[in-house]
């Protein structure tokens, strides 16, 4: 990865922390353990066990980097910067699908963040990038693989 900041709320920046110091305790420890079982199977060159094991390392410490360099890189956003004029990561911004007549609440996150079942969206997504910086009232229209979709801002809050 490149020097990327990576933008987290401080409780998105603990999630990582948390996850991160399970990987390197308790998952890298259980695999160690089925490693030690699996070479105790004997001839290593038919072990599956052995062979998913030491994949199931290679991944872990994968994710672990991956972790790490999120962390190193990451850029807490100082909740009591954010405003409400106009819409910046982690506002939460109220939106009218004006297709559907439907509205929609979306929090803008970084996108080491996003969970879309709680719609927490990148600010580096295709609605993420159009909401951004646009004030109330606004009617941003985003390019999506569907085609255009048109967005009013009802409301940002934090």
């Amino acid at each position: 990865m490149g020097e990327k900041e990576f933008l987290l709320t401080q409780e998105g920046y603990d999630k990582l922390e948390q996850e991160l110091e399970y990987l390197k305790t308790t998952e890298r420890y259980e695999i160690a353990e089925r490693i030690k079982v699996a070479l105790g199977f004997g001839d290593l060159s038919e072990n599956s066990e052995y062979d998913e094991a030491k994949n199931a390392q290679a991944a872990n410490e994968t994710k672990i980097a991956e972790l790490e360099e999120k962390i190193k890189y990451a850029k807490i956003i100082d909740e009591s910067e954010i405003d409400t004029e106009v819409v910046q990561v982690g506002n939460i911004v109220k939106v009218l699908d004006m297709e559907y007549n439907e509205e929609i609440e979306y929090t803008i996150v970084g996108s080491t963040e996003v969970d879309l079942a709680q719609n927490k969206i990148s600010n580096e997504s295709p609605i993420g990038k159009a909401l951004l910086g646009k004030k109330k009232n606004k009617v941003v229209e985003v390019q999506a693989p569907a085609g255009v979709i048109k967005l009013k801002i009802l409301a940002i809050k934090k």
